[in-house]
């Protein structure tokens, strides 16, 4: 497994869920690849941090689909598979529609000004061809809803299954399927701001839901 040379040393504090996000960062933007094995004393090295943390790491990613642990062999990072990606986003689509329903009434003015600002720099971002900050702002845009409704079993399902569909997702704003995805902001926003429950939903819903299942 190639170790990569340019990552800094985390704090020897570091806490499994940094190693969990560091991982899954890399798993996403393809410094691990498909097929790929990790092996976690090598990880550990690379994140300056004991294999403990690691191997707690590796266990929650395997839950999320991105690697196939197995136990006494090895640890490889998965193939983007359609029909997990397909079962991944329609719980993460569900998910973010029952978040913007419980969400739309208990939203501020500052939570659609901090969507709005998101949006905007998704915007630019899928205009500049940066997908990791069309990623980022994407991220921050939909955050706003899931806090607002202040449901932690809904946090917990996403946090479980959104790491796959990530992938999928650099593929969709790497390409002009990106720039449809600011609409859908935009009437999102324009819904929430309205207190349009039902409707804002069922366009959380869609903008998930039209997310690619392949692995092509």
């Amino acid at each position: 497994m190639p170790i990569p040379t340019d990552a800094p040393v985390l704090d020897r504090r570091l806490l499994r869920d940094d190693v969990y996000r560091r991982l899954c960062d890399a798993i996403i933007e393809g410094t691990f690849l498909p097929g790929e094995q990790l092996r976690d004393l090598e990880i550990a090295a690379w994140l300056g941090v004991s294999r403990t943390p690691v191997r707690e790491a590796l266990l929650r990613l395997a839950q999320s689909g991105l690697v196939l642990a197995q136990p006494g062999r090895s640890t490889i990072v998965t193939a983007l598979d359609e029909r997990s990606l397909r079962e991944a986003r329609n719980v993460v689509a569900a998910m973010h529609e029952l978040a913007v329903r419980e969400a739309v009434p208990r939203l501020t003015a500052a939570d659609v000004q901090a969507m709005r600002a998101a949006n905007h720099r998704f915007d630019v971002a899928i205009g500049d061809g940066d997908v990791d900050a069309a990623l980022r702002a994407d991220d921050e845009l939909h955050r706003v809803p899931v806090a607002a409704a202040a449901n932690g079993a809904l946090v917990a399902v996403l946090d479980q299954f959104t790491p796959l569909l990530r992938r999928a997702e650099r593929l969709r704003f790497s390409s002009v399927e990106g720039a449809a995805s600011v609409a859908r902001h935009d009437e999102l926003i324009r819904l929430c701001a309205a207190g349009d429950a039902d409707r804002a939903a069922a366009v959380a819903f869609d903008t998930f839901y039209s997310l690619p299942t392949s692995g092509d």
